[in-house]
């Protein structure tokens, strides 16, 4: 399961990237993390109906305050999903992919100050020198080409891609303390964040409807206007990747899960 969120993961970037045609979007790509929540809704309904099959019911709270936990991750990975498809725009796939290792930084950040969560010092150096590594990989050098930029990708890219990485720890940090906050079942909890997850991103349709005046009709009549099956697959892979970080994250902390962490933890 691991080897496939990781799969996923290094995909996605190579996906997006294919779905364009000369570097833009022909497609609106708000609707690429509408339709993956509600594939991942749909995906973990079908399992809480089958476990709600069984003589022993699945544990379900439904008391708001708990409830009340879903809809500020949902709204943080909203926010994340566009991001990246905005970076995807200003860097090619391999600096999307190298920039990706700064959520292993911010996760481990975030994961000392909001969980408390001690690190040894050979963590926080490896923390580091990740950081150091990511920085200069995307220094310019000065010998062939010019030195008009101190970075080697435009600076919206970099700073969108350090965005991401902040909004990616944070979405991980704050959906392992919602969901461990109680022993429910893994499907009602994830039914309880995608459903958040797909109202807001078909909030965010309308929300374009009503900026852009309608010109191109409403939503729903050009929600797959362009649509490919690459970008289909992109699709699936995002609503995948969502489906097998929540199951990972049951069993392990956001740490491990996010990527390589788990051989920080490993040396520590």
């Amino acid at each position: 399961m691991v080897l496939c969120r990781f799969a996923s993961h290094r995909s996605q970037g190579i996906l997006t990237t294919l779905s364009q045609s000369n570097g833009a979007y022909k497609y609106d790509y708000a609707t690429i993390p509408f339709l993956a929540e509600v594939f991942k809704l749909a995906v973990s309904s079908l399992f809480l109906w089958k476990e709600c099959q069984k003589s022993t019911l699945p544990k379900m709270t439904t008391e708001w305050k708990m409830v009340a936990l879903y809809p500020i991750p949902s709204a943080i990975y909203l926010i994340h999903n566009n991001v990246q498809f905005a970076t995807l725009t200003f860097v090619d796939t391999s600096t999307y992919q190298i920039m990706g290792n700064l959520k292993i930084v911010t996760t481990g950040i975030l994961f000392r100050l909001f969980l408390g969560r001690r690190l040894s010092n050979l963590q926080w150096m490896a923390i580091v020198l990740l950081a150091v590594g990511t920085t200069t990989s995307q220094v310019r050098g000065c010998g062939e080409a010019s030195c008009d930029s101190l970075l080697s990708a435009p600076i919206q890219g970099c700073m969108l891609g350090v965005l991401s990485a902040c909004l990616s720890a944070l979405a991980g940090i704050y959906t392992e303390f919602s969901m461990k906050k109680n022993n429910d079942s893994l499907y009602w909890q994830n039914v309880q964040l995608y459903t958040f997850g797909t109202i807001f991103n078909l909030a965010r349709l309308i929300l374009d409807n009503f900026r852009g005046g309608f010109e191109n009709g409403p939503w729903w009549q050009r929600i797959f206007n362009g649509y490919t099956i690459t970008i289909w697959m992109v699709v699936l892979n995002l609503g995948s990747t969502g489906l097998l970080v929540s199951w990972l994250m049951n069993v392990v902390t956001v740490a491990c899960n996010n990527y390589k962490w788990h051989e920080i933890i490993i040396t520590g």
